[in-house]
C-alpha cells in the first residue's frame, strides 16, 4: 500500500514538473512570437553585423566578475559556520546558474545548495539559509536600483505608463520581501507553530513536497546566522554594490557596441525590467521573456525593430553562455552529471 502511494506521489510530482515545464515553454513561445512577428531576418542579421565586438570582452569579463563576487558574498554569509574555499563557492555558483539556464523548474538554487554542501561538508539547511539571505540582499539592491531609476529616469515623450509599471513592480517587490522577512521572524520566534502551519499549507499542493520542505525549514532556521561583525557587514554591503555594478555595466557596453548613446540610467531601467522578466515562468534560460523585457525597455528610448532585438539578443547571450560554459566545465571537472544532481534535489 505504501509503495503504491509513493509511486502515485512520484507520478504526480513528475506530472507537476512536466506541466510547469510545458507552461514555461508556452509562455516563452508566446513572447518570442510577439518579438519576431514584425522582424525582418535579413535586417536583424545586418543590425548584428554593425556591432563593435571589441566591447564584448569587457562585457563578458564584467559579467563573470559579478558571479565571482556573488561567490565571495556567499562566503561572507557562511562565515559564522565555516570558512568555505572560494574555489568550491565559485564552482557551486557556476553550476547552479548553469542549471537554471538548462534545466526546467529553476532548480539552480537547490543545485547550489547540494553542490556546496557536498564539497564543503556543510549541513544543507545551513547552505539553504545562506542563499535565502543572499536573495534578500539582492532584493534590497534591486529596490535601491528601482528607486534610483524612478527619481532619475527621463524617457522621451510621455513616460507616465512606464512609471506606473515601475511603481507597481516596486510595490509588489516590497510586499514580497516584507512577507518573506515576516515569515523568517515567525519561523525564528515560533518555530514549531510556523512549521505546522507550513505543513498544512503545502500538503494540498504536494504531500511529498511538504515532507521534504518541512525538515529543510527546521534545519534552515537553525542554520540562519548572520554575522554582526562590522567587517562582515561592510563586506556584504560592498560586495552587493560590486555585484550589481558588474551586472549593469555590460548592458551599457552592449549599447555602446551598437552605437547607442544613452545615459547610465537607461541601463538601470533595462536591468529593472530584466529582473522582473526572470520572475515570469518561462523556459530554461528565460528565453522569450528576457528578450521581450529588454526589447520593450529599448523601445521606450526610441530604439525599435531589428536594432532593439539585436541588442536584446546580445545582452541575453552574454548572461547565458559564459556562466553556462563555466558551469559545465566545473560539472565535468567534479565528475558530476546534471541528471544525478537533478534526482538528488528533486
Amino acid at each position: 500500500m505504501n509503495n503504491a502511494m509513493t509511486g502515485d506521489q512520484s507520478l504526480n510530482n513528475k506530472g507537476g514538473h512536466r506541466g510547469k515545464f510545458w507552461l514555461g515553454i508556452g509562455i516563452s513561445v508566446f513572447f518570442l512570437f510577439l518579438l519576431f512577428r514584425s522582424i525582418d531576418g535579413a535586417k536583424l542579421l545586418e543590425a548584428l553585423r554593425t556591432m563593435d565586438s571589441r566591447f564584448l570582452v569587457p562585457a563578458v569579463a564584467s559579467t563573470l566578475l559579478s558571479y565571482y563576487i556573488r561567490a565571495y558574498r556567499w562566503k561572507l554569509l557562511l562565515a559564522e559556520d565555516k570558512q568555505a574555499s572560494m574555489a568550491n563557492l565559485f564552482s557551486a555558483t557556476a553550476i547552479g546558474y548553469m542549471a537554471n539556464n538548462l534545466l526546467p523548474a529553476r532548480i539552480g538554487e537547490l543545485v547550489r545548495v547540494y553542490v556546496l554542501g557536498e564539497k564543503e561538508g556543510i549541513d544543507k539547511g545551513t547552505v539553504f539559509a545562506s542563499l535565502v539571505l543572499d536573495r534578500l540582499l539582492d532584493g534590497f539592491s534591486v529596490l535601491i536600483i528601482l528607486l534610483a531609476t524612478l527619481f532619475t529616469l527621463h524617457l522621451p515623450g510621455d513616460d507616465g505608463e512606464i512609471r506606473s509599471i515601475l511603481m507597481m513592480g516596486g510595490y509588489v517587490t516590497v510586499a514580497a520581501y516584507l512577507a518573506i522577512i515576516a515569515f523568517l521572524v515567525l519561523l525564528k520566534k515560533k518555530t514549531m507553530a510556523t512549521l505546522r502551519l507550513a505543513a498544512v499549507l503545502l500538503k494540498p499542493f504536494s504531500p511529498r513536497l511538504a515532507e521534504k520542505v518541512i525538515p529543510l525549514l527546521g534545519s534552515f532556521i537553525k542554520g540562519i546566522r548572520l554575522s554582526s561583525r562590522p567587517a562582515i557587514l561592510a563586506g556584504l554591503a560592498a560586495s552587493s554594490f560590486v555585484i550589481w555594478v558588474s551586472a549593469i555595466w555590460p548592458i551599457d557596453l552592449v549599447l555602446c557596441s551598437f552605437g547607442v548613446d544613452l545615459p547610465l540610467t537607461a541601463s538601470l531601467f533595462i536591468m529593472v525590467l530584466l529582473v522582473v522578466a526572470v520572475m515570469v515562468p518561462a523556459s530554461p534560460g528565460y528565453i522569450g521573456t528576457y528578450h521581450y523585457a529588454c526589447f520593450k525597455a529599448l523601445t521606450s528610448f526610441g530604439i525599435v525593430g531589428e536594432k532593439a532585438l539585436s541588442v536584446a539578443l546580445v545582452i541575453h547571450a552574454i548572461n547565458f553562455f559564459p556562466i553556462t560554459l563555466f558551469g559545465l566545465y566545473y560539472l565535468a571537472r567534479g565528475r558530476m552529471s546534471l541528471s544525478k544532481i537533478g534526482k538528488k534535489v528533486d
